[in-house]
């Protein structure tokens, strides 16, 4: 096939056209912005556009599919040309299901989670050497792409999410995929994070549900109560139900252990999240063939990769993680589990709130007290990342103290003044967790862990 890219330097666009060049097809893009790591890897792949910016001559009617990424406008003179060529346009989940409707879809969505709990599942299958596909949301340890697609391999492994399509298609991502295999991990509606009602919010999960294959499998979180309701809202549909629950465990001297009857399995994650995702993840592999002990012993080696109480640096007697903050509930949940894992030791947590977020007290108000069970409290709302002169932000520091009513609270602006809070802790044996902003993240975490433990 001869297949153009609108938007080719997007982080699954760019993969997806390198993953389909390697297969033989004719592959060509444009892109008004392409940035790195995207740049040297479609470079190196050939596929790199000669010049930036929207060619409408290079659709031509002997163009089999056209691929459009969010990153283009409705009115994009490429897509134009193409409606007017009447050449077939995809987004990218519609042109991936099409591609994958003789194998075994396995979709995997949820608020949160749902990154972890497709690392897990690619981990398992890996060590067992059993071969898939598959498209995640961000790069994991041990795979070289966001997206593999074949035409021999008979599982795909999704991460589906509730966002647009494209441009000109609203739908819910996920709901293009028909899923054999769908799991949800758990769904909880943000008022300052979403641009739809809570109603309409849960509402794409129930269709989701809708849109499993008859016969097919939900595997969803029943620890989650909108999930639970969720659920309920769909049993005229013709699939299979297996709910999952948090899995009984133990610690013991830092070491979390998973319990199967008399075994304890160890672990190299910790917290009720990581472990809620294993079951998750076993359940999955169960439906798809791996036997339980086959499942455990592979999930004892698995860490971390996508920054969820990620391991940052250690000494002798403190230990450095980091995460991402994406909510008050994600916030509570991670400190509850450092502080679970490590129950003799203080903990100071590092916060970074987006400027522009922290200016709008709805959003701050969703955090009260969330830094509760840390014993020291920072929130940094870096000036630096502001790109507006006139945005101030010195008056933020009252109504910030107020909403997280902490004992020993400090409010940053800066990270010179982090440096030096965090160089005072040095040979304390306190823990600490930096909770950083997906998306405006301004902390060199390793250097900071540096300034933090005793030793340089």
């Amino acid at each position: 096939m001869r297949i153009h890219f609108i938007a080719i330097g997007g982080a699954v666009m760019h993969n997806l056209a390198i993953s389909l060049a390697e297969q033989g097809h004719q592959v060509s893009g444009s892109d008004d912005q392409i940035v790195e790591p995207s740049k040297s890897r479609l470079k190196k792949a050939g596929l790199l556009p000669v010049k930036v910016g929207w060619f409408p001559e290079k659709i031509s009617e002997d163009i089999d599919a056209v691929i459009v990424g969010m990153h283009a406008e409705v009115d994009n003179p490429e897509l134009a040309k193409a409606q007017e060529l009447k050449i077939k346009i995809y987004s990218f989940p519609a042109f991936i299901y099409e591609q994958s409707v003789q194998k075994t879809r396995v979709v995997i969505a949820g608020t949160y989670g749902k990154t972890t709990i497709m690392s897990m599942i690619m981990h398992v299958l890996k060590k067992l050497g059993r071969d898939f596909d598959y498209l995640v949301g961000a790069k994991l340890e041990g795979f070289d792409s966001l997206v593999k697609l074949t035409t021999h391999n008979k599982i795909i492994l999704l991460e589906g999410d509730e966002y647009y399509a494209s441009p000109i298609d609203h739908r819910s991502k996920f709901h293009l995929f028909h899923p054999n295999i769908a799991l949800i991990s758990g769904v909880e509606w943000n008022a300052s994070r979403s641009n739809i009602s809570e109603e309409d919010y849960f509402l794409q999960f129930e269709t989701f549900i809708d849109t499993i294959v008859n016969k097919g499998t939900l595997i969803y979180n029943k620890d989650n109560q909108v999930l639970r309701e969720i659920v309920e809202e769909t049993f005229d549909c013709k699939i299979n139900r297996h709910g999952y629950k948090l899995p009984e465990y133990s610690i013991n001297k830092g070491v979390t252990y998973l319990h199967l009857g008399e075994e304890k399995i160890p672990l190299q994650v910790f917290g009720k999240l990581n472990l809620s995702n294993i079951a998750g993840a076993y359940t999955v592999c169960e439906w798809l063939g791996v036997k339980r002990v086959e499942f455990y012993e592979a999930i004892k080696d698995f860490r971390s990769s996508i920054r969820y109480l990620e391991f940052v640096a250690s000494d002798d007697e403190s230990v450095v993680y980091q995460d991402f903050n994406y909510s008050p509930y994600k916030l509570r949940t991670s400190i509850h589990a450092v502080k679970e894992q490590f129950p003799d030791q203080s903990l100071v947590t590092i916060v970074e709130l987006n400027p522009y977020d922290a200016l709008d007290k709805n959003f701050l108000a969703t955090y009260s007290s969330s830094l509760d069970e840390s014993d020291y409290a920072v929130v940094l709302v870096n000036k630096d990342a502001i790109k507006e002169k006139n945005v101030l932000i010195s008056n933020l520091e009252e109504d910030i103290k107020q909403v997280f009513n902490h004992r020993n609270f400090t409010f940053l602006t800066d990270v010179i003044s982090l440096e030096s809070y965090l160089e005072s802790f040095k040979s304390l044996s306190f823990n600490l967790l930096f909770m950083v902003s997906p998306n405006h993240n301004s902390i060199n975490i390793v250097n900071f862990a540096d300034k933090f433990l005793k030793n340089e």
